[in-house]
């Protein structure tokens, strides 16, 4: 009954501040004036009239599928008075989708974009005015008290192409991806938990060529995932400190000689068997799989995933335990990358009317609230957790429904621990990795490239990239010589245009020091 009468009453402090934002009482044309304060939201185009406001949202599918009419997904539709027409994408075709889709103009209501750098084609498809400006709608943010007071810091700075904000921040932890690996592996094989970058090396190895599963095959991975991203690594390396070339050009981060010594170091772990053959080459669900299935040691995504990740594992290897080491130390730095805090962006399209745009910032003013923040990691009393002790207690249907997914409709307030704890783990899990993370907030750094932005570098980027990304490969599985790759880089870091792009990152961090 708690529940009910919470969310009644949450419901029609809703729809009264949605039927504000529909009203539309302009002020001289200054959309910012009208634009909707700390409730929800409701009505497609005449807000006041109480009906759900109708909203497209293209998004990341993290887990299953959702049933959009779910227990979760009913409940928040209801509180916030809101018609979701969702389309989640598999995580790992997203940004391909995504590219399609401003290829063809063709643009949802709402795009949840889930990186924190933008892309070069989001980019372009912003300057090229397919999302609104939300600049002057939320002027002083004296009207959006959640989106000013629970969102991380310096969210528009982050999220600003141009000097302008185009989108509201998706907000989740600092603490994100840690290295992490099969800790009964590790027990079993008699190796100690490292400390450093060489002694994980020289633990995938001996785990990769030790059976661990015990299957007298030898074909467990040691880690999975490199071609995705290997964010933590560069921090180990000290490739995302800012580095200058001879003219006081910022180099870009995967073009320093501290990232070709990841390359190399890469390289040493494919000779010693510790990278799949075909890694390059693997798609998220292949590695997922292979993680979830008990063929591999590590496989880095945001740390609430190790639960899910080792209760897969436990299906077919009853003592498999997943841990996050401690930041490893490396030769530039500790392999701990943070978040900025704003793990992408909602973007609305242009082709919304302006009535509309104030609806659906008043929603996403209520779903920074810390009554819908609360909601969105935990669920529904007596439904996806019940309170035991004090201490919420997730049933069954959580871990099926109150996930990374669940997450994907909403601004969202920050929490200290959002990317680290998993709804559907105990207590006691959850304070186990809350201490194997804690120094990472300590010594992790931010990749700078993340929200800085060279006209430049737009440009020609795209041009090399794929080039590059070959090399790369090529370095590593060991078809060229790294003198052959510290070649190609060097070659690329003194075409003139690259120059150009670096005193362009050189001169926007300069305003961010």
């Amino acid at each position: 009954m708690r529940e009910r009468r919470k969310s009644s009453g949450w419901a029609l402090a809703v729809s009264c501040m949605l039927a504000l934002a529909a009203s539309g009482c302009s002020s001289g044309g200054n959309p910012a004036a009208d634009s909707g304060t700390g409730g929800k939201s409701t009505a497609d185009s005449g807000g006041a009239n109480g009906k759900p406001l109708q909203m497209q949202i293209f998004g990341g599918l993290y887990n299953e599928m959702p049933d959009m009419n779910n227990a979760f997904w009913s409940e928040w539709q209801k509180r916030l008075n809101v018609k979701l027409d969702a389309n989640w994408v598999p995580s790992g075709d997203v940004i391909t989708k995504l590219d399609l889709i401003l290829s063809s103009g063709d643009i949802p209501e709402v795009i949840a974009y889930p990186n924190q750098g933008l892309t070069v084609s989001m980019i372009n498809a912003v300057r090229n005015g397919a999302f609104w400006d939300l600049t002057p709608f939320l002027g002083d943010m004296s009207q959006y008290p959640n989106l000013k007071n629970n969102t991380p810091p310096n969210w528009q700075k982050f999220l600003a192409v141009d000097g302008k904000t185009y989108a509201l921040p998706r907000s989740r932890s600092l603490i994100d991806n840690t290295v992490n690996i099969r800790k009964d592996w590790l027990d079993k094989l008699n190796i100690p938990v490292p400390t450093t970058l060489d002694e994980y090396r020289s633990a995938l190895k001996a785990i990769a060529n030790g059976d661990p599963d015990g299957n007298g095959k030898k074909d467990t991975m040691g880690i999975v995932g490199i071609n995705e991203g290997v964010s933590p690594f560069e921090a180990g390396f000290g490739a995302f400190a800012p580095h200058y070339d001879s003219d006081g050009g910022l180099i870009w981060h995967e073009l320093t000689d501290e990232y070709t010594s990841l390359v190399e170091y890469f390289r040493g772990m494919y000779a010693e068997g510790s990278l799949p053959k075909e890694y390059a080459t693997m798609k998220r669900t292949q590695m997922e799989e292979a993680i979830g299935t008990g063929k591999a040691a590590t496989y880095i995504r945001s740390t609430r995933y190790q639960y899910d990740f080792e209760l897969q594992a436990k299906k077919v290897q009853p003592d498999a335990k997943i841990m996050a080491l401690p930041p490893l130390k490396g030769p530039g730095g500790y392999a701990a990358d943070l978040s900025t805090g704003v793990n992408g962006g909602i973007f609305i399209s242009k082709k919304v009317p302006e009535a509309k745009v104030k609806q659906m910032l008043a929603y996403f003013e209520a779903t920074a609230s810390q009554e819908m923040t609360d909601f969105g990691y935990s669920g529904v009393e007596g439904v996806h957790y019940k309170v035991v002790d004090g201490q919420k207690v997730p049933t069954d249907l959580s871990v099926k429904e109150v996930n990374t997914t669940s997450l994907g409709a909403g601004v969202f307030a920050y929490v200290k621990w959002g990317k680290v704890d998993n709804p559907g783990a105990p207590k006691e899990y959850i304070e186990q990795k809350r201490k194997e993370v804690a120094d990472y907030e300590k010594v992790g750094v931010y990749n700078i490239f993340t929200w800085l932005i060279s006209d430049k570098w737009v440009d020609i980027w795209p041009k090399y990239s794929n080039e590059w990304e070959s090399m790369k490969t090529k370095a590593i599985v060991g078809q060229i010589s790294m003198d052959e790759y510290k070649a190609y880089v060097s070659k690329l870091n003194n075409m003139p245009e690259f120059k150009q792009a670096y005193k362009e990152f050189a001169k926007a961090y300069s305003y961010y020091k």
